[in-house]
């Protein structure tokens, strides 16, 4: 028997959604940064986000990224019928709110209000510094761990999934960590590599070490 959702349903499914969208510069959760203000869901089932950055002068490449980041994630589930992300209180506010609601295409509205940079680089340039600040987090533990440097490096994914962890950072990170490699393509099976580079090259034992400085100098 088909049982339609509350209200109160939708809007805690968007607030998962939300979850999933992250400040570009510390990969952390919107919704654990508390920037989403408020979400309300219509009686059509068109989705209101409100959100907040820190301060009124926030980058404009962040507040638009997260932004197209909510429309994205928001959109995919499969009820909602519209989209209006309002961002409040910034600079560029009314322009990153028609942006994101024009329906044109995003990379056009970026580059028009962001000096010209490319959104699938900016984009990616962050992403490549959150596998980086995820990465290390797992190296470090599984080093804490007593773990050498030989079985660190040879490590498959298959291996990465059983390992268990305590700190409440591991625990954070592992499943971050494993999303951000099967979506970049970087492992999948349980035999590939846990821990490729960001370019999918191997890492070779001696170079371990100058691996884990070249990350911690990415996340400066």
């Amino acid at each position: 028997m088909f049982v339609a959702k509350s209200t109160a349903e939708r809007e805690l499914e968007v607030w998962d959604c939300l979850a999933a969208v992250s400040d570009p510069e510390l990969d952390e959760p919107i919704t654990d940064m508390n920037f989403v203000e408020s979400v309300l869901v219509s009686d059509d089932l068109t989705v209101r986000v409100e959100f907040r950055l820190p301060t009124y002068w926030c980058s404009p490449n962040f507040a638009f990224l997260m932004a197209f980041g909510i429309r994205n994630e928001v959109m995919a589930l499969p009820w909602v019928r519209g989209m209006d992300v309002h961002l409040l209180d910034h600079c560029l506010g009314d322009e990153v709110t028609k942006g994101v609601n024009s329906g044109r295409p995003f990379h056009e509205i970026f580059s028009e209000n962001c000096d010209g940079a490319v959104l699938e680089e900016v984009a990616e340039k962050f992403l490549a510094k959150a596998f980086d600040r995820r990465q290390e987090v797992m190296l470090l533990g599984l080093e804490a761990q007593g773990k050498s440097t030989n079985d660190i490096v040879s490590m498959t994914l298959g291996d990465l999934k059983q390992t268990r962890f305590t700190g409440e950072d591991e625990l954070r990170q592992l499943p971050r960590y494993l999303d951000i490699v099967t979506m970049k393509g970087l492992a999948s099976a349980g035999q590939d590599p846990a821990f490729p580079t960001w370019h999918g090259d191997r890492i070779a034992a001696d170079d371990l070490r100058a691996h884990l400085t070249l990350c911690n100098g990415h996340l400066r």
